[in-house]
């Protein structure tokens, strides 16, 4: 088996945002400084004055606030671009602190002015709850930069933020929904190398990670769920350990038969809009030919 890089290159050209276009010129070709900062430019253009994303960064909220989804999609491309730096890091650590709630978290999503084109669960959240969702999504991402950008690392957002997600982790008695699961363990992964606790926590999930790793997205479109290589993308980190060679192995099979005959990956959750529908194909495309290669494949 074999993924056909021309195809993927030819989908996104049709079909893909711009930055995901530089992203995955990026992965495809060679990872000059310029070719990062190609990378960073194309995120600048979903920035806000306060220092946030909106814009459709997330492309099912396509409001044009700051919003966290926002800053997750942004550190990113921003970790894309390493160890290629940028302001834009500090500015926009210093937007989230000004929202994370005093619990330590992040709401799921702030007040939207204009919800024409986003999904409900975006508009209907309560933004003066915290959620481990979208805040261990955002600090996984933010743990990423960090290892690559002193500013970022030594920003005091960043530990306020890690250490809400360790004690939200901590507390998790039962199965927690598809998605708090792959961030959370994204977020330990991310942590695991300078965070003795992480591993601790890695092995309280074990128990709710499934020996082949998928995990179906209760309230999701039919078929809907998450996969082993959602929760464990890369080879030779601490989430690793949680999953067996072969189930990555079999994964690996399953993710490299997904592309279409355009070229495209697809993905099994519903779009709110026409423009999300091909922005995520586009997103899942470059996300595929990442973790393909990271692999080995």
């Amino acid at each position: 088996m074999s993924i056909d890089i021309g195809r993927a290159a030819s989908f996104l050209a049709a079909h893909g945002r711009v930055l995901d276009r530089r992203r995955f010129a990026l992965l495809a070709g060679e990872a000059t400084s310029r070719e990062r900062g190609a990378v960073l430019a194309a995120v600048e253009g979903y920035r806000n004055g306060d220092g946030g994303f909106g814009w459709g960064l997330e492309p099912d909220l396509r409001a044009p606030e700051s919003q966290p989804a926002g800053a997750l999609h942004a550190l990113e491309a921003i970790g894309d671009a390493g160890p290629e730096t940028t302001p834009t890091t500090v500015r926009l650590f210093d937007w989230l602190d000004s929202v994370t709630l005093p619990d330590g978290g992040l709401p799921f999503a702030l007040p939207i002015a204009n919800p024409v084109a986003c999904a409900p669960f975006w508009v209907e959240t309560d933004s003066e709850e915290s959620s481990l969702q979208i805040t261990a999504g955002v600090a996984a991402q933010a743990h990423r930069v960090a290892r690559f950008d002193e500013r970022a690392k030594g920003h005091p957002w960043l530990e306020r933020v890690t250490r809400f997600c360790f004690d939200a982790i901590g507390r998790m008695d039962e199965a927690p929904f598809a998605y708090v699961l792959s961030f959370a363990l994204r977020f330990l992964d991310a942590t695991a190398d300078t965070h003795p606790e992480a591993h601790d926590l890695l092995r309280g999930l074990r128990q709710y990670v499934p020996a082949d790793g998928a995990v179906p997205v209760a309230g999701g479109a039919e078929g809907e769920m998450l996969h082993l290589l959602d929760l464990a993308p890369e080879p030779g980190r601490a989430v690793r350990d949680l999953v067996d060679d072969d189930d990555v192995a079999a994964d690996l099979d399953r993710l490299e038969n997904g592309q279409q005959a355009d070229g495209g990956w697809a993905v099994d959750f519903t779009s709110h809009s026409e423009a999300a529908s091909l922005e995520w194909r586009g997103y899942a495309t470059v996300s595929a030919v990442a973790v393909l290669r990271a692999n080995g494949r």
